[in-house]
């Protein structure tokens, strides 16, 4: 393609202001180029928390936002990812203690199906039983957290690090705790998405039982 032929496809094309969804006061994330509004959604940008709330601490946990909806010139996000980085994750490990870790998924009251995965470095190296217990410890706090938080009061509680307070105030008492933290955070579902595969299923167990009956 031509210099010349670039220039005019640049031409043809717009920016489109990106900002995050007003939990994140609707900061700016960014500018993203296209011809059209609808080749804008989908696209995903991430920052740093310390980006967004000026605190250079933060820059070890990454976030990143989907683009949903677009106005004349600008473009709106969702929330879908919280992660800490991998260098800031191998800072935390130390030789000769425990990393325990856990996986799991959960409904928010306002049913979004969100997967969490808390990491908890001992202080020195526990044994099975207690990693087990400190395990069950995340598992419970997890769980407890998602039965009484909206989606976005959930991703408050991991980005203010309340959760990671409580599975430690808890666990500590298992085995002594070096630090905890919500490794990541991923949006897995919709409540719209969520009502349509629980409408998927029911149509499927009543398959089932009309095929039973005819036998």
């Amino acid at each position: 393609m031509s210099e010349r032929s670039v220039s005019k496809s640049r031409e043809q094309k717009r920016w489109y202001t990106v900002l995050a969804p007003e939990q994140f006061d609707r900061q700016e994330l960014g500018e993203t180029l296209a011809e059209e509004p609808d080749q804008v959604v989908g696209r995903t940008i991430t920052t740093t928390l310390g980006e967004l709330t000026g605190d250079s601490g933060a820059n070890n946990t990454k976030l990143t936002f989907k683009i949903t909806d677009v106005g004349s010139d600008t473009a709106y996000t969702e929330f879908i990812t919280y992660e800490l980085t991998r260098d800031y994750l191998r800072s935390l490990v130390r030789r000769g203690a425990s990393k325990v870790e856990a996986s799991i998924t959960v409904l928010t009251t306002d049913d979004y199906r969100i997967r969490v995965q808390p990491v908890a470095l001992t202080t020195k190296k526990a044994d099975r039983s207690q990693e087990k217990a400190i395990r069950r410890v995340m598992i419970d706090k997890v769980h407890a957290a998602a039965e009484e938080r909206t989606f976005e009061a959930f991703v408050d509680a991991i980005v203010e690090g309340n959760l990671s307070s409580a599975i430690y105030g808890e666990a500590k008492l298992i085995y002594p705790l070096r630090r905890v933290e919500v490794q990541k955070l991923t949006l897995e579902a919709r409540p719209r998405e969520v009502a349509a595969e629980e409408e998927t299923a029911v149509d499927v167990d009543a398959d089932e039982v009309a095929v039973d009956a005819d036998e």
